[in-house]
């Protein structure tokens, strides 16, 4: 994944159930740092979801990444498994399986690669509107 940002931010968390509130606060202080607060609330949920799923499949400690350009926001949760997630069909009943299909609803596009390192990362990206009328960036370039 290869991007040209103008700002970039990371932190590591630990493959703890505390984690993914750290990881919400960490996407908040920096999306307010840079006057994107429009994009809390979906950054937030998505993060959430992606350090959940690094926690409970990878168990391993994972790193976040929100980097911006002029016309979107990257998110990305990278973790030491090389599994990459399969979006569910869950049915009505189910509990669980819903992150991916709410990750996919709230960001411009997502996806997952993995490294020769053998870890995994898993991106979404979001739209500013630092630039009206310019049409957003699918993912990373």
């Amino acid at each position: 994944m290869v991007t040209t940002s103008d700002w970039l931010h990371q932190t590591v968390l630990v493959a703890e159930p505390t984690s993914a509130s750290r990881a919400r606060d960490f996407v908040c202080l920096h999306l307010a740092e840079h006057s994107l607060l429009y994009l809390v609330e979906d950054i937030r949920l998505v993060v959430s979801e992606l350090a959940t799923n690094a926690m409970v499949h990878a168990r391993t400690p994972f790193t976040v990444t929100l980097s911006a350009d002029d016309r979107t926001v990257l998110l990305a949760v990278r973790d030491g498994s090389t599994t990459v997630p399969v979006k569910a069909g869950p049915q009505v009943t189910d509990m669980r399986g819903r992150g991916l299909l709410l990750v996919e609803q709230l960001s411009l596009a997502w996806g997952a690669s993995t490294a020769a390192d053998g870890s995994k990362s898993v991106w979404a990206s979001f739209a500013t509107r630092s630039r009206p009328g310019a049409w957003p960036a699918a993912g990373p370039q």
